[in-house]
């Protein structure tokens, strides 16, 4: 499988303390502190883990925090309210 921004799409997502974990659909994993998004950095682990993939993992949707992450963009480290 190719990996590139255009075709990165999540397959699954979770936290620890510090950090948001997403397991792309090729295997690879990344991290990103979860103060880089205001939603996110003081929301509970139930909050957290209530969302959802969309367009088939393109995007990740927190319809408790209303926020909206666009997956590629997040390998370039440009948080985004986009979903495809």
């Amino acid at each position: 499988m190719s990996f590139s921004k255009e075709n990165a799409k999540a397959k699954r997502v979770w936290f620890d303390d510090l950090n948001m974990w997403i397991l792309f659909e090729d295997g690879r994993q990344l991290s990103i502190p979860k103060f880089y998004f205001e939603s996110l950095k003081n929301a509970s682990m139930e909050e957290l883990n209530n969302y959802e993939l969309l367009g088939g993992g393109l995007g990740i949707h927190w319809e408790e925090l209303d926020e909206d992450l666009y997956v590629p963009n997040l390998l370039i480290s440009v948080p985004s309210q986009e979903i495809a």
